[in-house]
C-alpha cells in the first residue's frame, strides 16, 4: 500500500513538472521573453528621441543662436542612435526570445539617425 502511494506521488510530481514546462500557452508553448539587447535598444531609442526633441526645442527657443551646443549634442545623438541600432541588430542573435523589442528599437533608432543625417547634410549645403 505504501509503495502504491509513493508511485502515485511520483507520477503527480512528474505531471507537475511537465505542466510547468509547457507553460500556460496554447498548444503547450512556453512564453517567450523579450531580448535583453532589444530592450536596451528601445531604452536608447527613447533617450535619443528625447535628446532630439530637446535639440529642436532649444533651437526654436534660442532662435538659432546656440549653434555649437546644438551641433555637438546632435553629433552625440547620431552616435548614440548608431549604437542603439547596432545593439538592436545584435539582439536578434539571442535564442528563444521575442524579437519585437529589437524591431521597435531598430526602427526608432534608424528613423532618428536618418533624420539627424538629413539635418547634418542640410546644414552643410
Amino acid at each position: 500500500m505504501r509503495i502504491g502511494r509513493e508511485k502515485e506521488q511520483a507520477r503527480e510530481r512528474e505531471r507537475d513538472r511537465e505542466r510547468k514546462k509547457r507553460g500556460n500557452r496554447k498548444y503547450g508553448q512556453a512564453k517567450l521573453r523579450h531580448s535583453r539587447k532589444g530592450l536596451l535598444s528601445c531604452m536608447i531609442a527613447v533617450v535619443v528621441a528625447g535628446i532630439f526633441v530637446a535639440l529642436i526645442l532649444t533651437a526654436f527657443i534660442h532662435k538659432g543662436n546656440s549653434v555649437a551646443m546644438i551641433g555637438s549634442f546632435g553629433l552625440f545623438d547620431m552616435i548614440l542612435a548608431g549604437v542603439g541600432l547596432s545593439i538592436g541588430v545584435k539582439g536578434f542573435r539571442e535564442r528563444d526570445k521575442n524579437y519585437l523589442s529589437c524591431k521597435i528599437g531598430i526602427g526608432i533608432n534608424g528613423f532618428i539617425l536618418f533624420c539627424l543625417i538629413l539635418v547634418f547634410v542640410r546644414g552643410l549645403i
